[in-house]
């Protein structure tokens, strides 16, 4: 049986080694930036800790140069290897470059060129194989065994967790005055391990707060189960936090002293995207932001009342093409947009007073399909407010006018998929069974889906679009009676890709069906 350290003891010895830790040799302090627009809104003070202003856009140098730094002359000499296709890469390649080690990183080869880039130009090795992050961490591991390198983790060790944990040391050294709560991501748990290791030592009364994707909830359920759970998979827009167990040291100081863990939709964390940059003029990366986005979600909860609430951001490291679906989905999780379906009379001076009847609002996108002679369809969004005119207040007053009205806004078939679409009713197809997919953006993927589905079903209609994250979204139907369904569903289980039956959402029915 494991004996457990004391709690004193275990604070006061990760307090030891942050304030020990040599980060300042290559990382900086970074400012702890009043977001005015947002705290007025929140009625709070928010402060950002930018962690994206670190020389490689993220916190993770610091870890990295404090795990590098302990290594003894002869696993110096010997060089590091490390497994990642993010910031820990990128860190690990610069922290190896100014300590003279020679650093080797396996990414998969589906790693974005700009990242391979970023670590070839701090003086990192890199070797990529397989397709999938497990593949590279399994060759990175090999290539330990058989070489003799050090591996060096991105989270689960004393002496990163020491490294990350200086971030708490500059935020109470530049704000020793009043300080409620500090809102951190959580991936692995390296950060909020280290933060509240240091917060907690000095400075109890301050809440600590985790903050994790509702898809990527790793220590959320740890802490409810009280131990270390697996989760069956984890979701991929926010790729920085995107771990699936947390981390056996961090998890020692997570269990003790994280206060809460918040989790928050992928558009929450968009919406979190935009008010950085409304208040910054920088753009987070979508685990960057999901300090902010916890803290629109507590202030909600608890009200502002004057706290003072840190937001970690965590970093920058964003790819270019993500950010038209960041801009997509970022007014939906503002509540300032609605996506609502309307059926209309099919009659001469009906398109024109349902116009009426939105009023003076701005529509962000408007789709109208002729569907028979007595009716049409029409998909639309909506500007609105939370609070000057909020979505209900649409809703209700469109149906006052006598229109039949469906709120599509949580709809996620309609949002991904129907909103490109509008318009294909199948004439000649009897029995359609319809399908939304999670694909992995990777050279293959949906060969692999045809190649294992087979000739037994014909593809009836098929809609995929690239819209930046790290998983494809595919939407499709397949021709198969009723009777077919549970061998369709077996078929479809055994692909592998995630997968939701949609054909009874009335986003479909009224567009598509």
């Amino acid at each position: 049986m494991t004996v457990q350290e004391p709690a004193t003891d275990l604070l006061q010895r990760y307090a030891r080694k942050i304030l020990e830790a040599p980060v300042y040799d290559v990382a900086i302090e970074t400012p702890l930036q009043p977001a005015r627009a947002l705290s007025e809104r929140l009625g709070c003070q928010v402060l950002l800790k930018r962690e994206d202003l670190q020389p490689v856009f993220s916190f993770k140098i610091r870890g990295a140069y404090t795990k590098l730094a302990s290594l003894s002359t002869e696993e110096k000499a010997r060089g590091v290897i490390a497994a990642s296709a993010g910031n820990h890469a990128q860190g690990l390649a610069l922290a190896a470059r100014e300590l003279g080690v020679r650093a080797i990183i396996v990414m998969p080869r589906t790693t974005p060129e700009l990242k391979v880039i970023g670590v070839q130009s701090r003086g990192g090795e890199v070797v990529l194989h397989g397709d999938a992050f497990p593949e590279a961490l399994a060759e990175a591991l090999r290539l330990a065994e058989e070489q003799g390198y050090t591996f060096v983790p991105p989270y689960d060790d004393p002496d990163v967790i020491a490294g990350q944990g200086t971030v708490a040391m500059e935020i109470l050294r530049q704000h020793p005055g009043r300080l409620d709560a500090i809102f951190v991501p959580v991936g692995g748990g390296g950060l909020i391990a280290g933060i509240a290791a240091y917060v907690k030592y000095l400075r109890p009364e301050i809440r600590v707060i985790g903050v994790e994707p509702d898809d990527s909830n790793c220590l959320q359920q740890a802490m409810a189960a009280g131990e270390r759970v697996v989760l069956p998979r984890v979701g991929l827009f926010a790729d920085g936090v995107a771990v699936a167990q947390i981390g056996h040291h961090t998890f020692e100081v997570c269990r003790r002293y994280v206060d809460e863990v918040i989790t928050v939709s992928s558009d929450e964390i968009c919406a979190a995207i935009k008010d950085i940059y409304d208040d910054t003029r920088s753009i987070t990366e979508p685990a960057g932001a999901l300090g902010v986005a916890g803290i629109k979600k507590y202030a909600e909860r608890e009200g502002g009342s004057g706290q003072v609430l840190v937001a970690i951001d965590s970093g920058a490291n964003i790819n270019f093409d993500r950010l038209r679906h960041v801009a997509e989905r970022a007014e939906l999780g503002e509540q300032r947009e609605a996506i609502i379906a309307v059926t209309i009379p099919e009659r001469p001076g009906s398109f024109r007073a349902f116009c009426e009847a939105l009023g003076r609002r701005q529509i962000t996108e408007f789709n109208y399909r002729y569907h028979t002679g007595q009716e049409a369809h029409i998909f639309v969004g909506v500007q609105t407010h939370p609070q000057r005119d909020p979505r209900e207040a649409l809703l209700q007053g469109l149906r006052d006018q006598g229109f039949p009205v469906l709120d599509l806004t949580d709809n996620e078939l309609a949002k991904l998929h129907i909103r490109h679409t509008v318009g294909g009713h199948a004439m000649r197809v009897d029995q359609e069974q319809v399908f939304r997919f999670e694909f992995p953006e990777r050279p293959g993927a949906l060969f692999d889906f045809l190649e294992k589905l087979g000739g037994r079903w014909n593809i009836s209609m098929f809609h995929y679009r690239n819209h930046g994250a790290a998983d494809g979204r595919v939407f499709a139907a397949l021709e198969a009676s009723h009777a077919e369904q549970g061998e369709l569903l077996a078929t479809l289980d055994a692909i592998g890709y995630r997968y939701w039956d949609e054909t009874e959402n009335p986003a479909y029915r009224l567009f598509i069906g």
